[in-house]
């Protein structure tokens, strides 16, 4: 397989049919020629293949692809796959986002048992379910992502899940609802430093995201919680490592940071490709401030490698707790 750099689409401006018609009145930002650290593999392994046409069977959708992550080739060849549940259309319009926006279909009381049913044919060892925004919804969505999680253990009561919610503004009882599903890890992404909030992540609140993640530990420590931000926008290291302190005080386990990558022209520029060397800087610095895992590297995302993140989470707590005892 050859190497190739990571694409990005031109968006459609007819309205009718515009994945992000919110977009389409911005004007353009040219997406820059990416660096040689940022590269792909072309996916073209027979278990990618198979990956695909299991969540084609399953009518199952896929941040991987709804994202277009660049790490789609690596991870569907090894039935990795990240579900995204509660449909295709988000309600939010974030400048960074690739998945689609509008009006929502209604919830599908079927999910819960065909994403159940997918997991425990592709023999997952670990899951990762996440979801669009779902501002019309009653609970935003809470009580879906339970039933998810109870669908699966009952499943693939072997299988440890991860889940990656929306941030549940103005939804109350979010966090309670999480809190006694009780994931293996309870991951909900800050994006980017509180700053840039207005222009990249205008409809969500950074201290409602804090809150949250602070509550779902509270209300059940046993769960592993994790958060992620995107670098590339502009922030100051300052900045990051501000926010990685106000982590800590949520009491946050795992973070991870990747570098941004533009959708298309009407998402936000990419300021700077973010050298590998100042990733490392950033992974000491958060180590330094007591995360138990952290990931950063240019391609790293939520849900990569999150198999064996997950084995290392469980081997940093118990160290963790051996050295204090």
């Amino acid at each position: 397989m050859s190497d190739i750099p990571v694409s990005a689409t031109r968006i459609v401006v007819d309205h009718r049919s515009a994945r992000h018609p919110e977009k389409a009145n911005r004007p353009d930002n040219p997406i820059q020629r990416k660096p040689a650290w940022i590269r792909v593999k072309a996916p073209n392994h027979p278990v990618y293949n198979e990956t695909r046409d299991l969540m084609r069977a399953n009518k199952l959708a896929t941040v991987c692809e709804e994202a277009a992550c660049p790490n789609i080739g690596e991870c569907w060849s090894q039935r990795h796959a990240t579900m995204m549940i509660m449909g295709e259309t988000c309600t939010r319009a974030c400048a960074f986002c690739n998945v689609r926006t509008g009006q929502p279909d209604p919830l599908d009381a079927t999910e819960p048992a065909r994403v159940a049913d997918a997991v425990a044919k592709l023999g997952l060892r670990h899951v990762v379910i996440t979801s669009v925004d779902r501002d019309d919804v009653a609970d935003g969505g809470a009580a879906h992502f339970a039933a998810v999680i109870r669908a699966v253990r009952a499943a693939a009561p072997e299988t440890t899940i991860e889940v990656l919610t929306p941030d549940f503004l103005r939804k109350p009882g979010g966090a309670e609802i999480m809190a006694e599903a009780a994931p293996d890890v309870f991951n909900h992404n800050l994006e980017t430093v509180p700053r840039l909030y207005p222009s990249i992540r205008p409809g969500a609140r950074y201290y409602q995201s804090l809150r949250l993640l602070d509550s779902v530990k509270r209300l059940n420590p046993a769960i592993f919680t994790k958060s992620g931000l995107m670098v590339g926008f502009g922030e100051a290291r300052m900045e990051l490592a501000q926010v990685m302190d106000d982590l800590r005080i949520a009491d946050v386990d795992f973070l991870t940071i990747g570098q941004y990558l533009q959708p298309t022209v009407k998402h936000a520029a990419v300021v700077e490709f973010v050298h590998p060397d100042s990733f490392a800087d950033y992974a000491a610095l958060a180590r330094a401030k007591g995360f138990l895992l952290v990931s950063a590297t240019p391609l790293t995302r939520s849900s990569y490698h999150a198999d064996s993140d997950f084995a290392a989470l469980r081997a940093a707590r118990a160290a963790s707790r051996r050295s204090a005892a």
